[in-house]
């Protein structure tokens, strides 16, 4: 095993008296310390580049200045918006203009006119939201259409699952409010009944006009369209998803409408100028959709059928195959599928289009979809895929690099069995899907991208599949742009003298080259820049067994390839959903997953980062991660912060002293343990005010909380007092084992109370009282006291051993979660930690399990409350719905995190996060909650935040095992018991 990998230099500094210029010069904020820089070295492509810092300009003003002093200094600059990019374009080694955190207001939505004017950072979800009133929409529609930004698509003409129907981002743009590097700024506008000009300018410091701008752009333009008017006719291939290069074809006279200089910027990729504003075109949405979902032999058939279904108008033609689908969902017979969306007017009019699809195509088998919840779980499979894609079916990883080649629609079948074949003979492998009716595909390939002749195969294959696309008519990038990944083999697409004027355009527009340099132009070669050059050779030594990454930290790591799934700000409905909580509050990069595996990665470079597992900036961005394991479900490729945190924490205090809370809170299983003799004098003291001041202060306790009273008869002795009675244990498989974690054994045992009545009253079985002792190790765990947690849980498998084979009931989620994952990843060499995680069961999926017969009591009322994130993110909590359907318990749980996530939200700095979290939807819900709703909350955590925070008097949180206790002594119990 290896230290962290130190490189003997660092990145360039920024030149002498720049950054006093640009903070003299702009009102936005600047960073140039090394978290903000390591923030930014990345986008969502296989490139990693070091920026000299990052500024949030405040307004168009301040980017003119900003723009202003870079090209006085000499100093690049990349614009950036979500960093969801494929090809690398939103790396950079100057300036990072982070266009997100203040240009991103909707400026206007005009019904009448169906269009709006926004600014670069308003992520497009927003947009839909605000247009969505009106019946209309933005057409194009990526799918991170939750976290990318209006500039970004802009930047890369991006185009999204409904192209068929309206078409790319350039398709979309009416007029572009832009600045050069230098400051000056234009206004582009189409010329579709506007006369001759198309471009309006004025200076970095206030309104003129620029001195030839035309139709074409800034001055020269005009001149250099028509001095190659036969190469610009003849040098583009005609196909809709032709998004490599740049559209100077855009420019020619014969253009409809005459030249278009919004067409020929949209696609630029930020080399050009920075967008400042733009007015797009909205659509009407379709009011009812269906979703025909289509069946095929194979992806060729799924690709030659296609183009027959576009005459039928529909919204979307989109394909995949078996080898993306890890579980059918549903799907119909066949090992590849077409998605057709249709719309109408009523949902009736809607399946009529879909059946009229489904009758025409010569599928396998086929079905229409139109519940909306339907469709959504299948779009989720399609939208996913970009993550779920970077991981092959055997673990193995797969990058992007070639991600959305472009044939002519007819071409695709062929093409795809070609494809096939070049990836058979560099023996890689790939999971092709996307957007069929347009012949666009993505594919993530298993490119060795860590050693030299697995990245030589990378430029051989990347050469070959270049020539591959063009032998089929098509285009390098159909939507994500060229970046680092293509623009070296344009010249393969265009030819020489077409890409010779694309830099000679470029340098009309940035004479200085001080603009995105190194993208699309004049590009670095498509193998260097690789940002897994820079980590460790070899194993880093950890704590954790990291099983799905091969025990290499390193590799855990790399799980993030920056989709940002983790960046949306709308907090999941319906229990659906958990990631990341932290983000939604803050909407700071470093407080997102991806921020976070980040500076992780740069930490193991340790090139901007060099302090290594010490790094005072790493432990403060992973400071406000909750350990809410939201991402290792919600992430696309399953990265899981949580561990990664508590990994971090064990190295970052290594023979330090912790924070006070880690020393109370931390291990607060033991002082839990010692308290419960004193429970009621102890609960007395903790009346008294200023005693309890002083007690959380000197435990890191937020002032804020109340500490939670103590059971002054804890849940083991209470059991081990009643042993003998209830039904006889008639033999060893008549019992059951119920876990007696810390929170339900002196926090809460009237849970165990209410467990033990329903387990006995279903099973007819008898709960045996726990092994002494037992602990899971999660407190542990979640401060980073891993080798307490280790000996911790070697105790445990200890006391386990005399009962094997039996599933243990686990009733507190966040101890059932580190009993089935961080138990056997902390003791991977132990096979009892394996054993023991395999029988570990929630209460409803023991009950389903072992009493499947059993009727349980008819509640008939509504719920609230929480579904614990740890349920959700590790467990799942399908089996629990169907209990309370049984039990006709209806409404949905909230989604999201409470909060208090275990110690966070009791952690003194973490007050206003933690409530800010409940207040997404937790506590809302239960404001709104009508009386006699019952308040459901299985997370002690989860019920302490409501009880801390929301209730209103006379109402408490409740663990599912309590109502349904409640219900077996109401009066119902000899009938629910009944088999």
């Amino acid at each position: 095993m290896a230290e962290l990998h130190r490189p003997h230099t660092g990145p360039p500094a920024p030149p002498a008296g720049f950054v006093a210029a640009l903070r003299a010069a702009v009102r936005g904020g600047t960073d140039f310390g090394p978290a903000a820089r390591a923030l930014t070295t990345m986008d969502a492509s296989n490139y990693r580049r070091v920026p000299l810092g990052v500024l949030a300009p405040r307004d168009a003003d301040d980017l003119a200045a900003a723009l202003t002093v870079c090209r006085e200094y000499g100093v690049p600059v990349v614009p950036r918006g979500g960093a969801t990019s494929i090809a690398g374009q939103a790396t950079g080694t100057g300036l990072v203009l982070d266009l997100t955190r203040h240009l991103n207001a909707i400026l206007d939505v005009d019904p009448a006119a169906r269009t709006a004017t926004v600014q670069p950072g308003v992520v497009l979800d927003d947009l839909r939201a605000a247009a969505a009133p009106h019946g209309l929409t933005f057409g194009p529609d990526p799918s991170t259409h939750s976290r990318c930004t209006l500039g970004g698509m802009i930047g890369n003409n991006s185009c999204g699952a409904h192209s068929v129907a309206w078409g790319t981002t350039a398709d979309n743009v009416r007029a572009l409010e832009v600045v050069r590097y230098g400051g000056e700024v234009l206004r582009l506008e189409q010329t579709r009944g506007m006369g001759p000009e198309g471009v309006r300018g004025t200076s970095a410091h206030g309104p003129g006009r620029v001195g030839d701008a035309s139709a074409h752009g800034p001055h020269g333009v005009r001149e250099l369209i028509g001095a190659h008017l036969a190469l610009l006719r003849t040098g583009y291939p005609d196909l809709s998803r032709r998004i490599s290069g740049y559209a100077l074809d855009a420019l020619l006279p014969e253009h409809p409408g005459g030249p278009d200089p919004v067409r020929a910027f949209c696609g630029s990729e930020g080399t050009l100028a920075v967008v400042t504003e733009a007015t797009v075109r909205l659509v009407e949405t379709p009011r009812a959709r269906a979703l025909a979902v289509l069946g095929y032999a194979d992806e060729a058939a799924a690709a030659e059928a296609a183009p027959g279904l576009l005459p039928y108008g529909p919204l979307t033609v989109e394909g995949m195959a078996a080898d993306l689908v890890r579980e059918p969902a549903g799907l119909p017979r066949g090992t590849a599928w077409l998605f057709v969306e249709t719309g109408g007017a009523t949902p009736a009019e809607a399946r009529a289009h879909a059946e009229r699809i489904l009758r025409a195509a010569d599928a396998v088998d086929g079905a229409v979809v139109t519940d909306p919840a339907g469709q959504r779980a299948l779009w989720r499979i399609r939208e996913d895929a970009a993550g779920t894609a970077t991981r092959m079916p055997d673990g193995s990883e797969a990058w992007p690099g070639w991600e959305d080649c472009a044939v002519p629609p007819d071409r695709l079948g062929p093409y795809l069995r070609d494809f096939r074949a070049l990836l058979a003979g560099h023996g890689l492998r790939g999971t092709p899907y996307g957007h069929f009716g347009e012949g666009c595909i993505h594919v993530r390939i298993d490119f060795d991208l860590l050693t030299p002749p697995g990245i030589a195969r990378f430029r051989t294959f990347s050469e070959e599949l270049a020539d591959l696309v063009v032998a089929h008519g098509g285009s390098l990038s159909g939507e994500h742009g060229d970046g680092q990944a293509r623009a070296e083999l344009l010249p393969r697409m265009y030819g020489d003298e077409l890409v010779a004027l694309f830099g000679a355009f470029k340098d009309l527009w940035d004479p200085d080259g001080g603009l995105n340099p190194g993208i699309l132009t004049r590009p670095a070669p498509l193998d260097t820049n690789l940002r897994f050059e820079v980590l460790p050779k070899r194993p880093v030594d950890v704590v954790f067994g990291y099983p799905q990454d091969g025990g290499d930290f390193a590799g855990a790591v790399r799980r993030c390839v920056g989709v940002a799934k983790c960046r949306t700000a709308e907090a999941p409905s319906g229990g659906t959903g958990v990631m990341c909580p932290s983000f939604r509050v803050t909407g700071e990069e470093e407080h997102s997953t991806r921020g976070r595996a980040r500076l992780l990665h740069e930490m193991l470079a340790g090139e901007v980062i060099t302090d290594g597992w010490r790094s005072t900036e790493v432990r403060d961005a992973l400071d406000l991660c909750l350990s809410c394991k939201g991402c290792r479900s919600d992430c696309p490729v399953g990265v899981d912060m949580a561990t990664y945190k508590a990994e971090f924490l064990h190295h970052h205090y290594k023979g330090r002293i912790r924070p006070a809370a880690h020393y109370a809170l931390g291990r607060l299983p033991r002082w839990l343990r010692l308290a419960a003799p004193f429970a009621r004098p102890l609960n007395a003291l903790a009346r008294v005010g200023p005693l309890a001041a002083l007690a959380k202060r000197l435990a890191g306790i937020a002032p804020e909380r109340t500490i939670p009273v103590l059971a002054t008869e804890t849940y083991s002795r209470w059991l081990r007092t009643r042993r003998g009675r209830g039904t006889r244990v008639l033999s060893s498989d008549r019992v059951v084992h119920l876990w007696a974690d810390t929170f339900t054994e002196y926090l809460s045992p009237q849970v165990g109370r209410a467990a033990v009545r329903v387990l006995e009253e279903a099973t007819r079985r008898t709960v045996l009282p726990p092994p002494a002792g037992g602990c899971c190790g999660l407190t542990y765990v979640s401060t980073g006291q891993l080798d307490a947690a280790r000996r911790v849980m070697r105790r445990t498998l200890d006391r386990f051993a005399p009962l094997p084979g039996h599933p243990v009931v686990v009733l507190e989620p966040s101890c059932a979660a580190t009993l089935r994952t961080d138990l056997p990843e902390l003791l991977p060499d132990d096979p009892r930690a394996a054993e023991l995680a395999s029988r570990v069961r929630t209460l409803a999926q023991y009950l389903e399990e072992y009493a499947p017969d059993w009727t349980p009591p008819r509640l008939d009322r509504p719920v609230v409350g929480q579904t614990h994130c740890h349920q959700h993110a590790v467990l799942g909590d399908a089996a629990e719905r169907r209990l309370r359907e049984r039990l006709g318990l209806t409404g949905e749980l909230s989604g999201g995190c409470c909060g208090l996530a275990g110690n966070f939200g009791f952690e003194k700095g973490h007050w206003e996060v933690s409530v800010a979290c409940a207040e997404e939807q937790l506590l809302p819900a239960v404001r709104e909650s009508e009386p006699g709703t019952e308040l459901l909350a299985d997370g002690f955590s989860c019920r302490t935040q409501l009880d801390q925070l929301g209730p209103p008097a006379g109402r408490r949180a409740r663990h599912l095992a309590e109502v349904i206790a409640e219900g077996l002594e109401g009066g119902d119990g000899e009938r629910s018991s009944r088999r």
